[in-house]
């Protein structure tokens, strides 16, 4: 698969404007990532903009900290879903998964993977905040509700993706589910050792110029 075609080009956050969200919609047409992730309120737009390519519009649930109750979280979805989101990337409940509550964090996926009506979901686990043990159950029960992809990170915590946890993750899923590595990855050499460590997609604001560092390098499209 072609770098691009592995990035979600992400812009989020409080102060984001539509100038923003312009300039995001045009740098996905011309390098023609994979998605671009917004924030709810965006969705509509992004989708209408983007309605004439294979760019997919992918939004959050429960974001930054997921500390959203369930229904909200199944609510969030299930209006994301309404207003066209292709993709949703939700954010665990941190806590319930450091009380060992597995119960609730499978419940809490399965509800948002139920009103996602087959899209691809994405569940951050938040690895700032886990040991290696609390990542490894994070990406089991992630693999046991049924989402598509674990997600290192929101880029709003203390840390971001890390080789070590983009490692454990994929040995944890396997074949089972894809890793997405987000939070810190802003240049070409950073996604490809993401890549390398196991992530099948790549969350970042610094899209462009990864693609551009990796256009310098010649074997760019037959490796990713």
């Amino acid at each position: 698969m072609k770098l691009n075609k592995m990035i979600d080009h992400t812009k989020l956050g409080p102060a984001v404007t539509k100038d923003d969200i312009d300039r995001l919609i045009e740098e996905a047409k011309t390098y023609d990532f994979k998605s671009v992730c917004v924030n709810p309120i965006w969705v509509p737009y992004c989708q209408e903009a983007l309605e004439d390519t294979d760019v997919l519009v992918c939004t959050v649930i429960g974001f930054p900290h997921g500390t959203h109750t369930i229904n909200t979280k199944v609510q969030e979805a299930e209006e994301a879903v309404q207003m066209g989101a292709d993709e949703l990337d939700m954010v665990i409940n941190v806590y319930q998964l450091k009380q060992g509550n597995e119960d609730y964090v499978r419940a809490e996926i399965a509800g948002v993977l139920k009103k996602a009506n087959g899209r691809t979901v994405k569940v951050i686990i938040e690895t700032c905040y886990l040991t290696s043990k609390e990542i490894a159950l994070a990406s089991k029960l992630v693999v046991e509700a049924g989402a598509q992809f674990v997600k290192t990170s929101t880029g709003f915590g203390s840390g971001g993706a890390r080789l070590e946890d983009v490692r454990l993750m994929k040995d944890t899923v396997k074949d089972r589910a894809l890793v997405k590595a987000s939070g810190g990855v802003r240049s070409y050499e950073d996604a490809i050792r993401m890549i390398e460590a196991g992530a099948s997609r790549i969350g970042t604001s610094s899209g462009v110029n990864i693609v551009t560092e990796g256009r310098k390098h010649s074997d760019t499209d037959s490796s990713y």
